[in-house]
């Protein structure tokens, strides 16, 4: 069926239900053809769930998650649908040669798109760069077709869109660009300014113009009502408006400040403005009441929202990478809020009619699309609405995982949809019995639609209110939510404010100390200005800003002041560091309170409850402590999720560790000289954390950087030496990090390397109690006061569990000292070690026995290597460091020899 409009009187009536035919002639809207090139839309979707799902693991998640929304699904259905609804406003015909030459730009957009993805998982510019000339190129031919058919078609009174669509096409092979050179990973100040430009050129102009456009004729369809007179002259007038403040705004983003990027957002949403005014009275006329007027009304608040919020974070900013952090805080409102939620509202439209097959079938498709429709506008944008709020970061887990609920039920809807229309054809004569409600029928139908679509949106609310609740109970010590605490010490008050700004970053806070009369009420603003690290800002007396992520801020309303009050961030190890926060009550002899919140006292520590004699349970089993052979390849890749665990560390002491992969040590990595490593390190923890392996050589400044919750890094080293490396977290302060879990160990072959019977792998490291459940205690560890010393991470496991060998087997141990402070002397009671390899050389070689024998690796914190010997006789065996007090609190185990 070619796209065309019935005719120019009817060009703004749109027909009822009933008039389902008269409805595709209008919006010309093809059958087949048109569901098969949508199928990519579908497949893109899928593959962004998958990486929701598992995007701790993956390298750049965020952009992957974002771009295949808007440049997969997203750019895809633009170039089918805009290509359609200008063969309808323009009343050309579709030739054999227009689907052709479609297939090949469809073909070649998502290749490229899929080719660009490739080349960022990859972090190989060259094939970045082919991708990106591959997109640029279908969206240039796709903008020249459309020119040409504007150049040979008749006057038409919605014409107007279609230079809408022209203008979007011109503007992404810009920002394809800007994407390109960011790919490149430059620096600031470029990477900020190119960032800016490269996201508001293929939000606001590629997608933000084409959407905009779309809606001046799709929206009052979509409501089924008539186009209101002015929206040709609204639109008309609004897209020089538009493009002139994306102008002025790509302009300032490389040549200016941010604030003049904001008079240029301010134009343009004076341009949205203009154009919304037909849009409101169209809704005003017949309000939303199924999925898809409920999503595109909710995606175009958003577009509006982000602009007012973005123009005020450019207005605000002192340059441009405080202004891209803040802009990149929007971006997922952006990409949810407004371009998921305009796709699939539009589709949960449009598919019904291009499925066709009259009037029942559109209606049943219909009816399949719209299920849930006031519960899953309702989970997306409230929380949506919810994760950009200053929330802990479960609440934003918790409620983002709605968001993408609400978001991903579009495909199950679309397979009902899908078999709903084709039961609908396939049984017409079902249907036409079907007696016609009557007048009244169909109003006792709407108001019972209404009730349920009132009771949907109540369980959407409370959905969203128990991720809220159960975010803040899972982590409650992170919540956000600041009360007013009263300092005042019985002072008058003065009824005067003072207001302080205060940032977090690089282990201080500026200014360390403030100064307020007595008798003021005092307001703190504090911002983590850090790039990675988390902070927060307690006061004594109960005040907290709950943790704040790298550019988030918090107010603090401590009450009136009357005395001095200290203050520090409770980050574990950060007060340490120096992270300390002074009030000084100044005008009246205020006297200092004492510190309520000092940490390392003893008190409630979980200390007090080990008793290294206990027996743990019968089912106990200890770590396997067994080293398995390096793998035959040369390329190692793993990925580390770094995660916070409560685990047992002594019978019946538990602690909440930093750990890698969930382990205390962290995974043992095993390989030959000359082997790559290719770790992935993913941040699931609620603070920012790095790695360092000691088995690589290269520069600490990028691999070993500290990344914040949420971020990722890959960190490949080639080992060139041999040996029992240590690897361990080295985001300040270190000892607090190790000390807690983040350790572990890479073991690298030395050559020729013999085999034996059995190879066991031993790592010793220290325990700084904190309370029961709790995370270590930094100033045990500032005092070097360990409360436990411990083998693969629990205290005398191999003397419950114990390590086994066989009279006259080969046995292997290493042993690596993690530290953070204590030595290691290992030492086998009763065995005697005949081979004593050590960092990296050998110290002592099996078969030269007239230079006697060894009884002890020492080991400073970090090092490591093996020893090897046989046993004589059958019996336990203990094995020790042979620091005594270090095996009397937890360093000891057993090796049970049999015959």
């Amino acid at each position: 069926m070619s796209p065309q409009l019935s005719s120019p009187g009817d060009r703004d009536r749109v027909p009822s239900d009933a008039g389902t035919a008269d409805r595709d002639a209008e919006l010309g809207i093809g059958r087949g053809r048109w569901l098969i090139r949508d199928l990519p839309v579908v497949i893109w979707i899928v593959f962004l769930i998958i990486v929701v799902g598992a995007h701790p693991g993956l390298p750049v998640a965020r952009w992957l998650m974002i771009h295949l929304l808007v440049l997969g699904a997203v750019s895809h259905s633009i170039l089918v649908w805009s290509q359609y609804f200008a063969q309808a406003l323009l009343h050309t015909p579709t030739s054999a040669d227009d689907r052709r030459s479609q297939s090949i730009r469809l073909g070649l957009i998502n290749s490229g798109t899929l080719v660009v993805i490739t080349g960022m998982m990859t972090a190989i510019w060259a094939i970045v760069i082919i991708g990106a000339a591959a997109v640029a190129a279908a969206v240039v031919w796709h903008g020249a077709d459309l020119w040409n058919k504007v150049r040979h078609a008749l006057a038409s009174r919605f014409a107007g869109t279609v230079r809408y669509y022209l203008a979007a096409a011109a503007i992404l092979p810009v920002g394809v660009t800007f994407g390109v050179i960011l790919a490149r990973d430059i620096a600031d100040p470029w990477h900020s300014r190119l960032l800016a430009a490269h996201a508001l050129l293929n939000l606001l102009g590629w997608i933000g113009l084409t959407v905009i456009g779309t809606l001046m004729t799709l929206w009052p369809t979509m409501l089924r009502t008539k186009i209101v007179a002015g929206a040709e002259a609204a639109a008309r007038r609004g897209l020089p408006l538009l493009l002139v403040g994306l102008a002025i705004a790509l302009a300032a983003s490389l040549l200016v400040a941010p604030w003049a990027a904001g008079i240029g957002l301010l134009g343009y949403l004076a341009g949205l403005g203009l154009v919304a005014v037909p849009f409101v009275r169209a809704g005003m006329a017949k309000p939303p009441r199924e999925y898809p007027t409920y999503s595109a009304a909710a995606a175009i608040s958003w577009l509006a929202i982000c602009l007012i919020a973005t123009a005020w974070v450019f207005f605000t900013s002192a340059d441009w990478a405080e202004a891209t952090s803040g802009f990149t805080w929007l971006t997922p409102a952006l990409a949810a809020g407004f371009a998921a939620q305009i796709l699939f509202g539009a589709l949960s439209y449009l598919l019904p009619v291009v499925l066709g097959g009259g009037p029942a079938a559109v209606r049943a498709a219909n009816r399949e699309f719209n299920r849930l429709a006031a519960f899953r506008v309702t989970i997306i944008n409230l929380g949506l609405a919810v994760c950009l709020l200053p929330v802990p970061s479960w609440v934003r887990v918790l409620c983002s995982g709605l968001v993408a609920l609400g978001l991903a039920l579009f495909l199950p809807f679309l397979f009902r949809g899908l078999r709903a229309s084709r039961r609908a054809k396939a049984n017409p004569h079902d249907v036409q019995a079907q007696k016609r409600p009557t007048r009244q029928e169909r109003a006792a139908a709407k108001k019972l639609d209404d009730r349920r679509a009132l009771a949907s949106a109540a369980s959407g609310l409370a959905l969203v209110l128990i991720a809220v609740a159960g975010g803040v109970a899972i982590d409650p010590a992170a919540t956000t939510a600041v009360t007013a605490q009263s300092a005042s010490a019985g002072v008058t008050p003065t009824g005067e404010t003072t207001r302080v700004s205060v940032e977090a970053k690089d282990m201080r806070f500026t200014p360390a100390k403030v100064d307020v009369p007595v008798g003021d009420r005092l307001i703190i603003e504090v911002k983590n200005t850090d790039d990675q690290d988390v902070h927060d800002l307690v006061l004594e007396g109960g005040v907290d800003s709950g943790r704040l992520s790298p550019g988030e801020s918090a107010t603090l309303d401590v009450g009136i002041v009357g005395q001095d009050l200290d203050g520090w961030c409770s980050i574990a190890g950060h007060r340490q560091m120096g992270m300390v926060f002074a009030v000084n009550a100044t005008g009246a002899d205020a006297a200092g309170s004492e510190d309520q919140g000092s940490a390392g006292d003893g008190s409630g520590s979980a200390a007090d409850d080990l008793d290294f004699m206990a027996e743990p349970g019968p089912d106990f089993t200890a770590r396997d402590a067994t080293l398995p052979p390096a793998p035959e390849t040369t390329t190692h890749k793993k990925t580390f999720t770094i995660s916070e665990v409560e685990r047992e560390v002594a019978v019946g002491v538990k602690q909440k560790l930093w750990l890698f992969n969930g382990t205390m040590p962290g995974p043992t990595l095993r390989g030959k000289v000359g082997d790559t490593f290719e770790i992935t390190l993913v941040n699931d923890g609620s603070m920012g954390h790095s790695i360092d392996f000691h088995a690589g050589e290269l520069a600490p400044d990028q691999p070993m950087r500290t990344i914040a919750p949420g971020e990722s890094l890959t960190y490949t080293f080639t080992a060139t030496h041999s040996g029992a490396w240590m690897y361990h977290c080295a985001t300040m302060p270190m000892s607090s990090h190790i000390a807690n879990g983040m350790f572990g160990a890479v073991i690298i072959d030395p050559s020729n390397l013999p085999e034996v019977d059995r190879e066991y792998f031993m790592i010793q490291s220290e325990l700084y109690l904190g309370p029961q459940g709790g995370v270590v205690d930094p100033d045990k560890v500032a005092r070097e006061e360990a409360d436990a010393v411990v083998f693969n991470g629990f205290a005398n496991q191999y003397d419950h569990d114990p390590i086994r060998a066989k009279v006259g087997e080969r046995v292997r141990i290493w042993v690596v000292d993690a530290g953070p402070n204590r030595p290691s002397a290992f030492h086998i009671i009763g065995g005697q070690f005949d081979t004593v390899f050590k960092e990296g050389a050998y110290q002592l070689k099996r078969g030269n026995a007239e230079k006697g024998g060894s009884q002890t690796l020492d080991l400073a914190p970090s090092q490591g290597g093996f020893v090897e010997l046989e046993f004589a006789e059958a019996g336990h065996y203990p094995f020790v460091t042979h620091t005594m007090v270090d095996a009397e609190r937890g360093a000891h185990g057993t090796v049970e020899v049999t015959d």
